[in-house]
């Protein structure tokens, strides 16, 4: 698929799977990768052939010679109704042998029986990848792991030096947890005479997860971000909203707006990618010569990460080979090379020191890059599987209503919860 800047996760539809759907193999698959590594399989990508068909046909032709007796058939899915065409095949037994899967779109299939479960499958690989990568695809009430980690993204912050100096703060001391950011928030709204705001997003699932908040129960069943740790984040976010040190456009703010308000000096600090810094280098060069990079805001000490991954069919007929392909996909050389393909990070364990993801050049990609780079070694993927889009719409909606004092930030947490829950009951 377009891989975006800030996040690699896409809008999933639920998938209502029967648990008697199978794959192209019928209902012949085996649970264990072990064997010889042989026969026809089928892969599929999710919206990748338009801009790396070459990278793909030489992965898939390098995977061939090392397994003479394989043959690998790629089929690449449009963005539009990836999540449909997937559901549509588990229930019509068409299921690929090896998927490019999303957390969101594993957790369905996994609770179908229809994802080859790795941790008992291949469990040999595990160490191969970063620990809070291949955690990315383990579904809550569920034991195992459910698709190979495959490439990873995730954004550092910029912040304006000049507005921090400005405010009496250090510039080069910016904020590292929330409580540093709630104080410093405060203190820039409060000399600019409500004026300039830090921030310009309400917080998501994320923003509780990053600060220490329980999302979810172990499981599986029911959402728990509205224990006395979240209605205090979103009372904090209350107080900065009032005092102006929360933009008011916030409540409909998307990721282009508050970009704007950044690039004109209204905001203090926003996420973005080494593409941003080219835009305020052009449009905005006293902003650029004043930039600063630092890492996402934490309680935890854990930045969050989009993962991707590379799902087996547990109906395959051809266990060995699919599980092969799909550990090909995302062993550490091939992940490096489409990582210097695109802007995105690779999920093996040692990767991410070579010297292509710490030495800067002095260039805006790689300021970026090394300083995502370092924070992914320990990242996690905060966004609970099973978290919908519906969902996130439901959290943003009661969020904003506890913003604007339409109701206490304890009665919009409980009402999130409760739509969160009814929608994965309805699931």
């Amino acid at each position: 698929m377009p891989i975006p800047r800030r996040a690699l996760t896409a809008v999933a539809a639920a998938l209502v799977l029967p648990l008697s759907a199978c794959g192209p193999g019928g209902d012949g698959g085996r649970s264990d990768a072990s064997g010889k590594v042989e026969g026809d399989i089928t892969f599929q990508t999710w919206n990748l052939r338009a801009d790396f068909k070459d990278y793909f046909e030489d992965l898939i032709a390098g995977f061939e010679e090392k397994y003479p007796d394989t043959h690998v058939k790629w089929i690449d899915q449009p963005a539009e109704g990836y999540a449909d065409k997937i559901g549509a095949d588990a229930g019509g037994g068409t299921l690929p042998d090896v998927v490019n899967v999303s957390p969101d779109l594993v957790a369905p299939l996994a609770r179908a029986g229809l994802a080859l479960d790795l941790d008992q499958a291949a469990p040999r690989y595990r160490k191969e990848y970063l620990p809070g990568a291949w955690a990315g695809h383990q579904v809550p009430g569920m034991t195992g792991t459910y698709a190979f980690p495959w490439y990873l993204n995730t954004g550092p912050l910029f912040y304006n030096k000049a507005l921090f100096k400005k405010a009496g703060l250090d510039p080069e001391r910016p904020p590292r947890t929330y409580g540093e950011l709630f104080a410093d928030a405060l203190r820039m709204a409060g000399q600019s005479g409500g004026k300039v705001a830090t921030l310009a997003n309400v917080p998501t699932i994320e923003d509780f997860g990053r600060y220490g908040v329980p999302l979810m129960n172990e499981q599986g069943t029911a959402f728990t971000f509205n224990d006395p740790k979240g209605v205090e984040l979103l009372t904090r976010y209350k107080q900065l909203y009032d005092a102006k040190a929360l933009d008011p456009q916030a409540l409909t703010a998307t990721g282009e707006s508050a970009g704007k308000k950044f690039l004109t000096g209204a905001v203090a600090m926003n996420p973005g990618s080494a593409l941003d810094l080219g835009n305020f280098k052009k449009n905005a060069p006293s902003l650029y010569r004043n930039i600063g990079i630092t890492d996402q805001i934490t309680n935890t000490g854990h930045a969050n990460m989009y993962v991707m991954g590379v799902m087996v069919n547990s109906r395959t007929r051809h266990t060995p080979a699919a599980v092969a392909f799909a550990h090909f996909v995302t062993d550490a050389r091939n992940q490096m090379v489409f990582a210097k393909r695109v802007a995105i990070f690779p999920s093996t364990a040692g990767s991410l020191d070579d010297p292509y993801f710490t030495e800067e050049d002095g260039t805006d990609e790689t300021r970026v890059r090394v300083a995502a780079a370092k924070s992914l070694k320990n990242a996690v993927n905060y966004t609970p599987v099973l978290f919908s889009e519906q969902m996130k719409t439901a959290l943003r909606n009661e969020v904003a209503k506890a913003l604007q004092g339409k109701e206490s930030p304890g009665e919009a947490l409980d009402n999130a919860v409760k739509a969160a829950d009814r929608l994965l009951r309805q699931g």
